[in-house]
């Protein structure tokens, strides 16, 4: 039997391609739905903080940060986290590794400007663990998924 016409024959290039975008749509859709699982537990933070009392008033125009503002702020900031990761899947050959030190360092360069703000104590310390949340929801998840697709 001539090996060109038999149909369990796979060409080498395209399996390869097929195996890498395969691999990008695992990541991007586990990096979607840890961004709702994000997004979720840090507006259910901040109501939380809210109702014992939190108002998350910042100084500077003195206007209240809204809960869906902490909904879209980290949705986009998720989004971020899933390009990195889809970057270092591509062209990092320790992609899971150089993920955690650039969204750990990222995430402490975040905390910075809630201690800048001005706000009351109750605020700015809402603020930082609010910076904690999505970041231990994702970062733990995308790295998984990374070792998962590099292994």
């Amino acid at each position: 039997m001539n090996g060109m016409h038999d149909p369990g024959v796979v060409a080498g290039p395209a399996s390869g391609r097929t195996s890498h975008t395969h691999r990008l749509r695992g990541l991007v859709g586990t990096g979607f739905i840890a961004t709702l699982a994000a997004m979720t537990a840090t507006t259910l933070a901040a109501a939380l903080a809210q109702a014992v009392g939190v108002d998350f008033e910042v100084p500077d125009g003195g206007e209240t940060i809204p809960l869906s503002g902490f909904a879209v702020v980290t949705g986009f900031f998720s989004v971020v986290g899933i390009v990195i990761a889809v970057a270092l899947l591509r062209w990092s050959a320790r992609p899971a590794g150089r993920f955690v030190w650039t969204t750990v360092s990222l995430t402490a360069i975040s905390l910075v400007p809630p201690l800048l703000s001005g706000a009351n104590t109750a605020t700015t310390t809402a603020l930082l663990g609010l910076h904690l949340v999505p970041a231990a929801v994702m970062i733990p998840t995308l790295a998984r998924s990374l070792r998962t697709r590099t292994d």
